[in-house]
């Protein structure tokens, strides 16, 4: 460990220097010589680190997910030229290039920090045997070995001899308790961690190779936690096991506000983003609108979760627009003006027909017969002040001929033909 740590002696000068401005801050407020100033310089010093690598840690988390969807295509690359290693790792490196994504993405922040890991170690152990590094000068090299935190000198080691640790001030019991206690909490933080992802963050619907060795690795890594702990000083147990912290805190707030597609979180966001929308009947944040606009974009390919979720928003009276807001009624469209702005308009009703009456329905049409074309007779079912045809007439009078331009009394609503003639009244 100590040779590892000297290859990254030349990044000592300027996380000593970051040490040494936290210590001036907590050691004006706790004392210069307390476990405090310094513990809290560490932590703070890993706060700065995590926040630097906040880009790193989006990007890994674009590119575990573009390594899952790929795990099918990986697969049939390894059945197809299982026998031809070559064009095996030809064609992974092709499809990596097409996705644009590398398998090392996901190993991004930890070997970002890992330089700072081995920084600090080597400071620490420079403080343990009384050597000044960076800027740590003789006076906060005196000031470190004092500080104690929970009774454990920062440079103490959990397989220090009880010779060591006395000339350090301190006791070894003291030592094995917090040092054991940081170790254990250090190695549950990394398991959970791991857990956490793996069971709620994963889509479940794609069984690949990947998952496997994800859940592999949930055990492996608080294993060599706890194998290397032991062999760490304090304050490298201080920086570990609260950038294990980070992680675990980081990962829990993108688990529940931007989950995997198909995975066991996104049906608990979409759950909360349905009762949330349908309370407001909108979404607010833009967030929400990104995972709307996503939805709706799918189209036929949104899984289980997706289409429960929309299927809620039109049991709600609700409909998703392709921009990702949520209006009311489904015939609801959004329209956007010159000037950017959206508006919410209401689709247009179909009109029904209008209702004709009695004498237009027999008479053929809506409009009166003779209005429009003058070579079509005009027909009424009113009385006419002209005498009638004796039913003898009427049966006598041939049936009048239709052409180009007459409409026939069939049409009119007459009966078709001679006409039967009525019985006479019965006085």
């Amino acid at each position: 460990m100590d040779t590892i740590a000297s290859l990254f002696s030349f990044i000592t000068w300027p996380v000593s220097w970051v040490i040494v401005q936290f210590h001036k801050v907590y050691g004006a407020i706790f004392g210069p010589d307390t476990g405090w100033a310094w513990g809290l310089s560490i932590v703070s010093l890993v706060v700065l680190i995590r926040i630097c690598l906040i880009p790193l840690f989006v990007k890994q988390i674009k590119a575990t997910r573009a390594m899952q969807t790929l795990q099918p295509e990986m697969k049939k690359i390894q059945e197809r030229y299982k026998n031809d290693k070559q064009r095996q790792s030809e064609e992974m490196m092709k499809l990596y290039k097409e996705a644009g994504t590398n398998p090392l993405s996901s190993c991004l922040p930890i070997l970002a920090q890992s330089p700072f890991f081995f920084a600090l170690y080597h400071v620490l152990n420079g403080i343990a045997s009384g050597t000044k590094i960076g800027y740590i000068n003789d006076s906060l090299l005196a000031s470190a070995r004092h500080a104690h935190i929970f009774g454990a000198p920062l440079a103490a080691k959990f397989l220090d001899g009880a010779d060591t640790v006395q000339k350090l001030g301190a006791s070894l019991t003291d030592v094995r308790v917090v040092t054991a206690v940081m170790i254990v909490l250090m190695s549950g933080s990394q398991f959970y961690t791991q857990r956490q992802l793996m069971t709620k963050n994963v889509d479940t619907t794609v069984k690949t190779p990947f998952m496997q060795q994800q859940k592999m690795l949930m055990y492996v890594f608080p294993i060599m936690f706890a194998f290397f702990g032991i062999r760490f000083p304090v304050g490298v147990l201080v920086y570990w096991l609260t950038t294990n912290v980070w992680t675990m805190g980081q990962q829990m707030y993108v688990i529940r506000n931007n989950p995997t597609p198909g995975s066991k979180a996104q049906a608990s966001y979409l759950e909360r983003l349905l009762k949330h929308v349908t309370h407001h009947g909108r979404t607010r944040s833009r967030g929400e609108k990104a995972i709307v606009k996503a939805i709706v974009a799918k189209g036929r390919e949104r899984n289980e979760f997706e289409r429960k979720f929309i299927n809620g928003l039109g049991k709600a009276g609700l409909s998703a627009q392709p921009d990702g807001t949520v209006v009311k009624g489904e015939s609801a469209a959004v329209v956007q003006s010159e000037d950017g702005t959206t508006t919410t308009v209401a689709a247009p009703r179909r009109q029904q027909p209008k209702r004709q009456s009695k004498s237009q329905r027999q008479s053929g049409g809506p409009k009166a017969a003779g209005a429009e074309d003058d070579d079509e007779p005009v027909t009424s079912l009113t009385k006419s002040d002209e005498p009638q045809d004796t039913p003898a007439a009427a049966a006598e009078k041939p049936a009048p001929k239709t052409g180009n331009g007459t409409r026939s009394k069939a049409q009119s609503g007459q009966r078709k033909g001679p006409q039967r003639p009525k019985s006479p009244s019965k006085k």
